[in-house]
């Protein structure tokens, strides 16, 4: 016997909440046919000061939780899903845009080896979502399908059905309307088996409490923080990466101006050399940045690191396990090339043929410092990470 529980988080919803109760518990002949004996709704009330409530509670089949004040929608979802008593969970909003008639669809997809279910409400199926919105639904899913390597349609969809037993990898989650988008990160990020079914999108009842602007930045920032405290690599690899590609295509274009005869430089050469010179620095900084964290991480979550950049090694060899001699050969170049600079200018060369030259030592000198000093740490880190490794692996076989 399968028991699914479907929590509906309500605030000021008097004008829709007995058609959504309604609608969920008309299913129940069609979740029996999948496979669900059982179907238990809750609505947790968000501290509403209409008649939400009291609506709630004259409906038989329905179990009523109430926030004395308003905590928030990811509050309330979180209380429904502590109070639920099914094996299965889902949840939708009380504004009537999510279709409680396909909970059976994703039943069986949780049922048939799913942990997590998802109406996608950009897959296909016929949709009144407001512009705006669409776009962001489009660039948060877009986004998140970057930075995790996996596919994904909805990342914010308020419909969903999962096992009881992925809550405590789900977890800690916001209390905000952004639960949803840090519950996809953290979903992908642990591994989490997601099925999504093409669901229509309806108009909501009543005024929406969504702000694309507010809502969309708190979005933004929940995903890339959550990312951050998986794999940090994954973001900060490739801004450093960006900044240093950046740099390299200024190099190869002084140097292919440099053999054309060009010998000055404009306003935009300037401003071109200057930003290459801010990347290229800042582009080797985040990216041994992002390296470390991973370490970090990997101590925090107590086995190695198991993410990366592309998600599996390009090289035998991490990449962070060359930043030694990297950073040696880049200090080696810098100091050549200040050297014969000097030299150069002894010898009577203007300062003005030089510049570029000095310029050049110091970027590879600095560089070259940075690799070493994160070569040094991250060693460190790495046997930190060993260790506890080892620990842990005693532990268990200890236990054993």
């Amino acid at each position: 016997m399968t028991t699914l529980s479907i929590v509906i988080p309500a605030y000021n919803e008097e004008g829709g909440i007995a058609d959504i109760t309604g609608r969920v518990l008309a299913v129940k002949p069609a979740l029996a046919q999948v496979g669900v004996s059982e179907l238990e709704l809750l609505v947790v009330d968000d501290g509403s000061r209409d008649q939400t409530a009291q609506i709630v509670g004259a409906t038989e089949g329905v179990r009523l939780i109430r926030h004395p004040v308003n905590r928030g929608y990811g509050a309330a979802l979180k209380t429904g899903f502590g109070s639920a008593r099914g094996e299965l969970i889902g949840f939708l909003d009380a504004d009537g845009t999510y279709p409680p008639e396909y909970l059976p669809q994703l039943c069986e997809k949780a049922l048939d080896g799913f942990d997590l279910a998802i109406g996608s409400r950009m897959a296909g199926a016929e949709s009144h979502m407001p512009l705006a919105r669409r776009l962001g639904n489009l660039f948060f899913a877009a986004l998140l399908s970057l930075v995790g390597r996996a596919r994904v349609t909805d990342s914010a969809s308020g419909m969903r059905v999962f096992k009881r037993e992925i809550l405590e990898r789900l977890y800690p989650l916001p209390d905000g309307l952004n639960l949803t988008p840090v519950m996809s990160t953290r979903a992908i990020h642990e591994h989490v088996r997601i099925a999504e079914i093409a669901i229509p999108y309806s108009e909501r009842v009543g005024r929406s409490k969504l702000s694309v602007v507010r809502d969309g930045s708190i979005f933004l920032q929940s995903i890339l923080w959550t990312v951050l405290t998986y794999n940090p690599v994954r973001i900060l690899g490739l801004l450093g990466l960006a900044g240093v590609g950046f740099a390299s295509l200024v190099a190869a274009g002084l140097v292919g101006a440099r053999l054309s005869g060009i010998t000055s430089l404009g306003p935009w050469g300037v401003a071109a050399l200057y930003g290459a010179l801010v990347l290229g620095v800042t582009g080797v900084s985040v990216f041994s940045l992002g390296v470390t964290f991973n370490y970090l991480v990997s101590l925090f979550y107590k086995h190695p690191v198991r993410q990366g950049l592309f998600g599996k090694p390009l090289l035998k060899t991490p990449l962070d396990r060359h930043f030694g001699w990297l950073g040696l050969a880049s200090i080696a170049a810098g100091a050549a090339i200040g050297l014969a600079s000097l030299a150069l200018g002894i010898s009577g060369w203007e300062i003005s043929r030089l510049w570029l030259y000095l310029l050049g030592s110091a970027m590879l000198t600095l560089v070259g410092v940075q690799l070493v000093i994160n070569w040094v740490l991250l060693r460190v880190l790495d046997e930190l990470s060993q260790r506890e490794s080892q620990a842990v692996a005693a532990q268990r076989s200890a236990g054993a």
